[in-house]
């Protein structure tokens, strides 16, 4: 057996999973280095999900403090983002729901979302039209996202802006394989036909 398969067949020490030794001795550099490394893709995530980034930002704070107080039921079956993305998944669905429930679902108002990212976007100047036309672009995305339904919006966020796996995204959302392909193509079948129907 040559030197590396000997080094391979070892269980190696990878950087999670010294962080999450790290984090079971409760180290607070440990948890503001999860903090760190997680947040920006989760808020990217939770705004997808919600449309809202306020909301968004408020979901990642309970997400983080969720994982923070279930450590122990990590069970080291998945990868810690892939858990991070299902607690956030979960904490974005119930939100969805209790946003719903006070009137405050999807936005019909184009003008309103593309108007919020607009004024984001423009706050980093490539130049004054290719700045304007990205945040028009990203605002139109955005807003289609938003018009799906949770699920799907969900599935379009993990697999074609977050690039996360098949595998990642059957762990994240504890749904079948089969279920998860056939469920995307029908919300990027959707997502078209919105945006199709915004260029009329």
């Amino acid at each position: 057996m040559s030197a590396s398969e000997v080094l391979g067949s070892q269980d190696v020490e990878t950087p999670e999973r010294l962080l999450l030794a790290r984090l079971r001795r409760g180290e607070p550099e440990a948890f503001e280095a999860l903090v760190r490394e997680h947040q920006d893709r989760l808020y990217d995530f939770c705004v997808r999900m919600l449309a809202d980034p306020e909301e968004a930002y408020d979901v990642v704070q309970e997400v983080f403090v969720s994982a923070h107080q279930h450590l122990a039921r990590f069970r080291e079956d998945s990868k810690l983002s892939t858990w991070l993305f299902r607690i956030g998944k979960n904490h974005c669905l119930n939100r969805l729901k209790y946003l719903k429930r006070r009137g405050r679902g999807r936005s019909d108002e184009y003008g309103e979302q593309s108007e919020g990212a607009l004024a984001r976007a423009l706050g980093s100047p490539p130049g004054p039209d290719e700045a304007l036309e990205a945040a028009r672009e990203q605002a139109r995305v955005q807003w289609a996202i938003s018009q799906l339904e949770p699920d799907a919006r969900m599935l379009v966020a993990l697999r074609d802006i977050e690039g996360l796996s098949y595998e990642e995204i059957v762990d994240i959302t504890e749904l079948p394989l089969g279920t998860v392909k056939s469920r995307l193509h029908r919300a990027r079948e959707k997502l078209a036909d919105v945006l199709g129907r915004l260029e009329e």
